[in-house]
């Protein structure tokens, strides 16, 4: 049985390379994906990435990989901090890895990020290591 692994993106994440990039880095979120789409065939993974700027947009991306039995990567940006809904969702996926992934360190930033409702829901968390975090939590959730 082939393992199946979805790397959930949330808003502003379609900005990389332009938006702050002394803070997300300069990697663009194509070359990310396409960084993780040639790890996901060594590893053996089907990967679905996907990004959308909408909570209900993710709120659907979720149901779908968890319909799918998808183990779950997900970097919810801003919705980290603010979405009940999304972690509504993330605690449906009973048996299913959830990494919570973030670029920068949200521990090392405005104290409003430190606060995180995906970590309610998540197996593990990976921050800080810029776009080799996505190789890190794919390797995770691949294992």
């Amino acid at each position: 049985m082939t393992r199946a692994v979805h790397i959930l993106n949330g808003p502003n994440l379609n900005l990389l390379g332009q938006r702050e990039p002394e803070i997300y880095g300069a990697d663009t979120l194509a070359q990310i994906e396409e960084q993780c789409q040639a790890l996901a065939g060594e590893l053996g993974v089907v990967l679905t990435f996907r990004q959308t700027n909408s909570e209900g947009g993710l709120v659907d991306f979720i149901h779908q990989a968890r319909s799918e039995g998808a183990q779950i990567v997900i970097n919810a940006a801003a919705y980290t901090h603010t979405s009940v809904a999304v972690l509504d969702a993330l605690k449906t996926c009973d048996g299913l890895q959830v990494i919570e992934l973030h670029l920068s360190n949200p521990h090392r930033r405005e104290a409003f990020r430190h606060h995180s409702y995906v970590a309610l829901a998540a197996t593990g968390v990976i921050a800080g290591f810029g776009a080799g975090g996505y190789l890190m939590a794919l390797r995770a959730a691949a294992g």
